[in-house]
């Protein structure tokens, strides 16, 4: 009887001991244990990934952009151009029959509906490129010497006048480019300028910075940021005067460019000038267009000591005729046998045309052993050939046939529409 209850009290211990321990196993072994093994696991792990972050920040310096701006804002200025109104007739020619109540001048007062020449303006930016106050600009901003303009610059650096005028050294329309310098400094005044770069090296995805004054002065040192698009873009651009310029290797950007911003310029994150800001793309959003430094850096010196850029044209052959096709009609207003070949309508002065004798009339039915029919045929019967060489032209005259030999002359540049 003893033994049954012995052996109850020991089945009963062991149920409870294997109880408790299970329910020991299942909770935190102890606070300590359990915060020792967590160190020991932080300690162990490897290390997460760092997450990605802005450019700057990964350079070490949030206000990058900032300090740049900072640093090339006083380099920057405003330009205010003002052309001389165009002369106007004398009107002391005129004689006024001035009625005392107004009423008769309407009739016999010629200069009733006459309005003064308005004077021509144009507004910009520029920068600095030396401190003894060279300014770097667009050549559409500032016009060209002995234009007889008054150029203002104004400028906000501590210790010097907030306005100076300044006079174009030299000036390139082709290349947009144009070169200031202040004329009424005082002999010590050093002003700040900005770090030409490398456009060369600059590459499509970097960062870039413009500054300037967007829609004139009320908003001057206009920071924008975006990155170099693309380059070695070209656009044509119509001029003030009607003409349209064209204009090759340009940079691309999507830093923001307004009128206004044009000489001013785009900056890489070291603070360096890689780019002259010159156009926007009219119909686009964030397509704006520079100047790469390269190519000012290339004529600079040329510009400050001559006043301009002399451009080698590439050699073009050239007989000096303005030509048209024959039709059937005015074959048979001419009573021409057929229509082949081209009617010379005017031999230009001076011209090999006109050494070799050739004359308006003329029929041109083949170049060397090229059959002409079409404007093409005479152009591609000159490819390939060169100023100098000597072709052979087989001219309708009269009713007979003649050779004429030409030596071929160099097309001058003002007769190039394009190259």
């Amino acid at each position: 009887m003893r033994f049954r209850k012995f052996s109850t009290t020991v089945l009963f211990v062991v149920i409870v001991f294997l109880a408790a321990s299970a329910i020991y196993a299942s909770l935190p072994h102890s606070s300590v244990s359990s915060v020792r093994a967590e160190e020991v696991a932080v300690e162990q792990a490897p290390p997460e990934p760092a997450a990605a972050q802005p450019l700057p920040l990964l350079m070490g310096n949030p206000y990058l952009i900032a300090d740049i701006a900072e640093v090339a804002s006083p380099a920057t200025v405003f330009l205010a151009v003002e052309w001389p109104a165009p002369e106007t007739p004398n009107r002391g020619m005129f004689p006024r029959y001035r009625d005392p109540f107004g009423f008769f001048d309407f009739f016999i007062d010629p200069w009733f509906f006459y309005t003064e020449p308005q004077r021509q303006t144009s507004q910009g930016t520029g920068f600095f490129i030396d401190e003894s106050g060279i300014i770097l600009t667009n050549q559409h901003v500032v016009g060209n010497k002995g234009e007889g303009q008054t150029i203002k610059v104004a400028l906000d650096v501590p210790g010097l006048k907030e306005e100076y005028y300044a006079e174009i050294i030299g000036a390139d329309a082709t290349l947009d480019l144009a070169v200031l310098r202040i004329i009424d400094a005082e002999e010590d005044t050093l002003f700040p300028y900005l770090e030409l770069g490398d456009s060369d090296a600059a590459g499509p995805g970097e960062w870039v910075i413009a500054i300037g004054n967007p829609y004139g002065q009320a908003f001057d040192h206009t920071v924008t940021i975006g990155v170099l698009s693309a380059k070695g873009r070209a656009i044509s651009v119509r001029g003030s005067d009607g003409r349209i310029q064209r204009y090759e290797n340009l940079m691309q950007t999507d830093a923001s460019i307004n009128p206004g911003n044009s000489g001013g310029p785009l900056l890489n994150i070291e603070g360096k000038v890689i780019g002259i800001n010159t156009a926007v793309h009219a119909t686009a959003q964030g397509i704006g267009f520079a100047i790469p430094i390269n190519v000012a850096k290339d004529v600079l010196e040329e510009l400050i000591e001559t006043g301009g850029v002399k451009h080698e044209l590439p050699p073009r052959p050239w007989i000096g005729i303005y030509y048209r096709e024959i039709t059937e009609d005015l074959a048979k207003q001419l009573r021409l046998p057929d229509s082949k070949g081209v009617i010379v309508v005017d031999v230009i002065s001076g011209s090999p045309a006109e050494a070799a004798g050739l004359r308006s009339l003329d029929i041109i039915r083949r170049v060397n052993d090229r059959d002409i029919f079409t404007l093409d045929d005479m152009k591609e019967a000159l490819t390939g050939l060169k100023p100098g060489d000597e072709i052979l032209v087989t001219v309708y005259r009269g009713g007979t046939a003649d050779l004429i030999s030409i030596t071929l002359g160099n097309m001058p540049a003002e007769l190039r529409t394009e190259e």
